[in-house]
């Protein structure tokens, strides 16, 4: 690889970061001397800044870096071609050279609208090299528009009149949870109600993570294991089911059913293609989830389940459950914060609050409410015959790898529960034993996430 293809490599890990945050994604890293001096990226939006380009941010970290703005010996890299205020700029520090990935038709001015770089006039002549890793380059900037015009058709989509959306401002400022939304509306089963989903990493990894989440949480719950898959160079995907996060919340109880989750959800890995799956589940993620495969086996490569359970209504629910069950039926409104709080000691109040956001008022609450009577409980109840199904489909049909891990803590759906299904899962192999995690076992998930790296090759 030489060096030109390796600095330019490390702009785009910036750029990346510039779009995760937001930002047009380009990125920047100065070099002196094959040494890395500073990097950049796209921050005009996060500062108010017009003049905060990811070249401006790196050259100025340069200059206080070395303790001058003069630059004479130093070589910028950059993922897409400057415009005429970082050329300027670039000729006025003096850089030895300049070298860019993606042209830029409409601003360039290192050749595609102007020159600056081959005025004779200036007193200083900067090297200028273009069309490095312009590809890639382009493909994400393409990329991230593309997503920008999705993400403004999305937000246009009109609320169904029996449905509530919660407002963007309810998750500004998240901790740890830097991902752009993703919508879709267009599935069959959906009728117009508009889907959040989290969408990372390359489209043809070869693991794609599909994480399901619960009863009453959200794809926030798998900020401390996303980043692990991610580094792992896995795509991952975590819808977030109506009613919950950022999707569409219907205002009736009734019109959330096993089934209906379940076709959105199988409608949904078909919309996105998904292949080389390993399926996170917990808790209803895995109500839902484990029917998923046996519908498309040759899609699923992997599972990793945590505490949860399949609901065949041929056995008794556990206590926990029942107990939990009784006091949704009572304080239906609880707050979720406090529910996190208590299963989750580690937590922030912050990461705790973050739960709530999905849920403004008590009429954004009809999900929370009408899923834990969802459970099927009797062999005729919805969902239960289509669960028996997916017993015997793990017990003799399964032929991919299985992990299992086990929040020893919780009252709901703990150990008995859990090595249970571990006997119902073909070729399970001993579960992961946390000792001081809960219910929400994504909440200390890192230690799994790291295990299912190792434990799933692509």
């Amino acid at each position: 690889m030489s060096a030109d293809v390796q600095f330019m490599r490390l702009a785009l890990q910036q750029a990346e970061q510039a779009a995760q945050r937001g930002e047009v994604p380009v990125g920047a890293v100065l070099v002196r001397n094959g040494e890395v001096i500073a990097t950049g990226q796209n921050a005009p939006i996060e500062g108010h800044d017009p003049t905060a380009h990811a070249e401006i941010v790196a050259l100025r970290t340069a200059a206080q870096t070395l303790g001058n703005y003069r630059l004479d010996d130093c070589e910028l890299y950059v993922t897409l071609e400057p415009c005429a205020m970082c050329a300027g700029a670039m000729l006025h520090a003096r850089l030895k050279r300049v070298v860019f990935g993606a042209a830029d038709p409409k601003t360039g001015a290192a050749g595609s609208v102007i020159n600056l770089f081959a005025q004779p006039q200036l007193n200083h002549q900067t090297q200028v090299q273009g069309s490095v890793l312009a590809t890639e380059c382009g493909e994400m900037l393409q990329t991230f528009f593309k997503r920008k015009r999705e993400d403004q058709r999305m937000n246009n989509q009109p609320v169904r009149e029996d449905a509530l959306r919660t407002p963007e401002s309810r998750f500004a400022d998240l901790p740890g949870y830097p991902w752009p939304a993703n919508y879709i509306a267009d599935l069959p089963a959906l009728a117009g109600l508009r889907m959040h989903y989290l969408d990372e990493g390359p489209k043809d990894a070869g693991l794609t993570y599909l994480c399901l989440h619960g009863n009453p949480a959200w794809s926030y719950l798998y900020r401390k294991m996303m980043p692990v898959f991610l580094s792992a160079g896995s795509r991952v995907v975590a819808p977030d089911l109506i009613g919950f996060g950022k999707s569409d919340k219907p205002k009736k109880d009734a019109l959330h059913t096993f089934s209906w989750h379940r076709q959105i959800l199988l409608e949904f890995v078909e919309r996105l293609d998904l292949r080389n799956i390993v399926l996170v589940v917990q808790d209803w993620g895995g109500l839902l989830g484990l029917t998923l495969p046996m519908a498309s086996p040759g899609r699923y490569r992997g599972l990793l389940v945590m505490n949860t359970t399949l609901g065949t209504g041929d056995v008794p629910l556990s206590a926990g459950f029942l107990a939990w069950r009784e006091m949704n039926a009572k304080k239906p409104d609880f707050d979720l914060a406090r529910l996190f709080a208590r299963g989750n000691p580690q937590m922030s109040a912050q990461d705790c609050a973050a739960y709530n956001a999905p849920f403004p008022d008590v009429g954004h609450r009809a999900a929370t409410r009408a899923f834990p009577a969802m459970v099927p409980e009797h062999e005729d109840d919805d969902g239960a015959a289509i669960s028996r199904e997916a017993l015997s489909f793990w017990q003799t049909r399964w032929q991919g790898q299985s992990l299992m891990a086990i929040g020893l803590q919780d009252p709901v759906l703990g150990e008995p529960v859990m090595r249970q299904l571990q006997q119902q899962i073909r070729g399970c192999p001993e579960p992961m034993r946390l000792e001081q995690a809960g219910h929400f076992v994504q909440e200390q998930g890192e230690p799994v996430a790291q295990a299912a790296v190792r434990h799933f090759v692509p």
